[in-house]
This record gives C-alpha cells, sequence and structure tokens, in this order.
C-alpha cells in the first residue's frame, strides 16, 4: 500500500475545528491557539487546548472571551475535529475536567482547557467486587454500563474462575484484566471497544522516509525476549497444581525474523517462570502465558516517530513503514499517539508503534 495523500488540495488548512456542547462554535475555534491530544492502550484518552482569553465583541467592547461561561465551563462536552478543513475527522469527544488561567508579558491572557473522554467517569470511584465464573466480556460489560456506553467486544468469552476487584476504579480494574489476556479497549463514539491485540486493526496507513515522516527512532532489542513463558497455579476444583507454557502466539502485523528465534539463534534458551500471575485452572495458566508471551514479543520492535498531522492515525492502526531500511520496513501496531497544534509547527503526529517481526538484511 503506497502513502495516501492527506487531501486532495495542493494547499489546504489543517486548523482543528470545535464543537461545544454540540454547537459549532467561531469564537472559540478562531482564538484556539494550540491543541494537544494523547492517546494510548486502556483508553482514557485526554485534551488540553490553549486559547487566547480575550477578544472584540460585536457591541465594540474588548475584554476577556470565555469568562462568563457562555461558551466554555467546567462539564461542557468538548468535540475536536482535525485534518484538511474543509473534510476533518473526529479525534476527540469527552468533558471538560479543568481550567486554568495562564498569563506573561508576551501576550494576552490564556485559558487552558482539560478534557478527558468517557472513560473518565470509571476512574472516579474506587470499588471492591468479586466476579465469579465470568468471562471477561462479561466484566466488560458491567463496567461499560456503569460508564454509560455500549459494549462492543469481540471474543473474550471464556469464563475465568474467579476475579477480585479490590479497591481499584473501574478503568484499573479493567485494563488489568485486559492485559492478563492480551486484549485491549478504546472509546469510540458511545462504545466501549474491547478485543484481543489480534483482532484489532482500526486503520491501514503507510509512511515513507523523505515524505510525510518527519521523525524516527527504531529499536529492536532482545533484553526482552524470551524463548518461553510458563505460568503456575492450582486447580481449588481438582486439588491440583497447574501450569502453563506458551512458546507462540498471534503477534499481530508484520513479518519477518522474531525476537524468540534470534534469541535462540544468539544466546540460547531464556525461560521466563512468572511469579506474580497466579492461575485457577489449566485454561486460566495457558491463555496467562500465551498473552505474556505475546506482550514480550509484540515489543521487540520498537518506534517512536513524527508525521505530519494525520487524524486516521490512531492507536490499533497498523502502520507500514516505507523506505526507511530493509530491516525495518514493516508493518507495526500503533500503541500510543498524540495530535498537536499550534500556530507555529501546525498540526503534526506523535505515535509509538510496535513490532514482533525484525526483517532481513537487504
Amino acid at each position: 500500500m503506497g502513502e495516501s495523500n492527506l487531501s486532495d488540495l495542493a494547499l489546504y488548512s489543517a486548523r482543528p475545528t470545535l464543537r461545544i456542547d454540540g454547537q459549532d462554535n467561531a469564537m472559540a475555534s478562531a482564538l484556539l491557539q494550540s491543541l494537544v491530544m494523547r492517546e494510548q492502550e486502556g483508553a482514557l484518552s485526554s485534551l488540553e487546548a490553549s486559547f487566547v482569553n480575550f477578544t472584540a465583541r460585536e457591541s465594540g467592547q474588548v475584554g476577556p472571551a470565555f469568562e462568563d461561561e457562555q461558551v466554555l465551563k467546567l462539564g461542557s462536552q468538548l468535540k475536536v475535529y482535525a485534518g484538511e478543513a474543509a473534510a476533518p475527522t473526529e479525534i476527540f469527544s469527552g468533558l471538560v475536567s479543568a481550567l486554568e488561567f495562564a498569563f506573561d508579558s508576551e501576550g494576552p491572557p490564556r485559558l487552558i482547557v482539560l478534557a478527558e473522554d468517557s472513560a473518565q467517569q470509571a476512574r472516579m470511584t474506587r470499588r471492591i467486587a468479586v466476579y465469579e465464573n465470568q468471562s471477561v466480556a462479561d466484566i466488560a460489560r458491567d463496567v461499560a454500563n456503569r460508564m454509560g456506553l455500549t459494549a462492543t467486544i469481540t471474543g473474550l468469552s471464556d469464563q475465568a474462575v474467579l476475579e477480585v476487584q479490590f479497591d481499584e476504579s473501574d478503568l484499573a480494574f479493567l485494563r488489568r484484566l485486559l492485559a492478563r489476556v492480551g486484549a485491549d479497549m478504546q472509546v469510540v463514539g458511545n462504545e466501549l471497544q474491547v478485543a484481543a491485540r489480534q483482532d484489532v486493526q482500526r486503520n491501514q496507513i503507510t509512511l515513507r522516509l523523505h515524505s510525510q515522516l518527519h521523525k524516527l527512532h527504531v529499536v529492536a532489542d532482545l533484553a526482552h525476549q524470551v524463548t518461553e513463558v510458563k505460568v503456575t497455579g492450582f486447580d481449588p476444583s481438582q486439588g491440583s497444581a497447574v501450569q502453563g507454557s506458551s512458546r507462540g502466539a498471534s503477534l499481530g502485523p508484520g513479518s519477518g525474523r522474531t525476537g524468540q528465534a534470534l534469541l535462540q539463534a544468539t544466546w540460547g534458551e531464556r525461560v521466563q517462570q512468572t511469579s506474580h500471575r497466579l492461575a485457577l485452572s489449566q485454561v486460566e495458566a495457558d491463555a496467562l502465558a500465551q498473552a505474556e508471551f505475546a506482550q514480550r514479543a509484540r515489543r521487540f520492535v520498537r518506534v517512536q516517530g513524527q508525521c505530519e498531522g494525520n487524524p486516521a492515525l490512531r492507536v490499533g492502526t497498523h502502520l507500514t513503514l516505507a523506505e526507511v531500511s530493509p530491516r525495518f520496513d514493516n508493518t507495526y501496531y500503533v500503541t500510543a499517539c498524540t495530535h498537536r497544534y499550534d500556530m507555529q509547527r501546525g498540526f503534526e503526529t506523535e505515535f509509538s508503534a510496535e513490532c514482533a517481526y525484525f526483517g532481513h538484511p537487504a
């Protein structure tokens, strides 16, 4: 797949646009100075937007722009659209959780708005709960209901003997639970989307060196690779110990040599005996071993990069790097993304991504 144009126009505006409490607001969009939207695995996207807090009104009066709380206030619903201004893409939807006032001698007063998406509600209250003989999908649906979201879940239907949420927020608990089984969640609109990592492909994008790609740092590191993962536990229903192991799993996009194979050829066997995850059945032991092996394997090759602002570049995107180098040209899974806009550099996107494969030399 080739690198796609960000617009059909040779010159276009990529200035973000805003909707506040369901309404377009020209004043807020015009006074926007900078914007940073961050997202990562495990949900909870955040936004920081800076506005000039000084304007001239139609009446001819000049003064503060937002102090009357007619436009921006705590609890306002904020949607942000980015990309070509003529056909923008929504990159954030959430509620304003904090307001800051800032001033220095180099410019007018500023209003800084902080907001988080709907996962905010899941981190606000700690609780104690016990889930017996429920699947990860069942638990995720319960949490989504408490968040006021519709759960869209792919797989994850195997029942667990016991899961305990002890003095944890719903967000922390669900993140921990999904990490144990190699899954992720994201809030998209009014949905909580939950799926195993191998089932996630949010978009497909190609970036080329000396084109839309501005900065890149890639590392292939054997330090945390293993040839096998073992997980032990005890099955109370059978009254016996259990042990799960994994030497391979679904490793995600890309192709080439795995960290496991290169480690085996270089230093030989390296078995990871996991003691911090207790399995209560053979099925759970096998699943935990596979999840940890896959998590380590996928982090073999890691990318940090920056490119022209692209609203389609999100967590879960399959990102192909082209014309970088024969060994690092590959398809990666995006694990974190930051969309930035300011008056100096315009719209840019920073990303982190990972791949289980190291390409072959030229």
